[in-house]
């Protein structure tokens, strides 16, 4: 993750034309063939401090109170991770805005962003899968029985034993949050307003109310 933090500081100081995959190496205290060890390219050591704010929305939706249903989940999950000063810093979410921007002009860190928004969307697919495991059911009610994420629950299906329908679901949960992330990046509203990355996650998931949040299709 140091690699990574050192790599976002100066691409926001520098730009990432600018900046070399030597002066990340430098920054972050290795060689640059350690560098290279781990990233082929300047634009993936952003990876892992993408991939660190994506998985938290997911694992906030495992960590939610087991008697919510999958909609209060979700919603659950974007207040306890994205509200500034309680969730998250307030310098953070900065940070995050002008990473996507530079992403949004860049291919490569495009592609880098994309990959761990679809690593956390198989994490909410197997998220969802606990938690609407019992719901399908005669017997129970969501959020008892089988469907309950227990806190000693740390097992999850492998994707492609994931129901096609519950990684739809996943996939349209995880874009409600993504977009709302990523408009509030590309405008000036401030973090915390109307217009700020929460206001604007829980309203893409409002309308998705009545949504079939526990469809499988097997």
């Amino acid at each position: 993750m140091e690699i990574a933090r050192a790599a976002a500081g100066l691409f926001m100081r520098n730009g990432l034309r600018a900046t070399r995959a030597e002066d990340i190496a430098r920054a972050a205290g290795i060689a640059p063939r350690t560098f290279y060890r781990y990233f082929a390219a300047k634009e993936e050591s952003l990876g892992p401090l993408f991939a660190a704010g994506a998985q938290r929305w997911a694992e906030a939706v495992r960590g939610a109170p087991a008697g919510l249903p999958v909609p209060e989940a979700l919603r659950h999950a974007v207040v306890s991770t994205l509200t500034p000063g309680v969730g998250v810093r307030y310098e953070s979410l900065d940070w995050v805005r002008s990473l996507l921007r530079l992403a949004e002009a860049n291919p490569a860190l495009l592609r880098v962003w994309g990959e761990a928004c679809q690593t956390a969307e198989r994490t909410l697919a197997a998220v969802l899968s606990a938690r609407t495991a019992g719901e399908s059911t005669e017997a129970g009610t969501p959020g008892e029985g089988p469907g309950r994420v227990a806190a000693e629950d740390s097992g999850a299906p492998a994707v492609a034993d994931l129901d096609a329908g519950l990684r739809f679901t996943a996939a349209v949960a995880s874009a409600a949050v993504r977009v709302a992330v990523e408009a509030w990046a590309a405008g000036d509203a401030p973090s915390d307003g109307p217009a700020g990355p929460v206001a604007l996650a829980l309203r893409n998931l409002e309308a998705l109310d009545g949504f079939p949040w526990s469809m499988r299709t097997g």
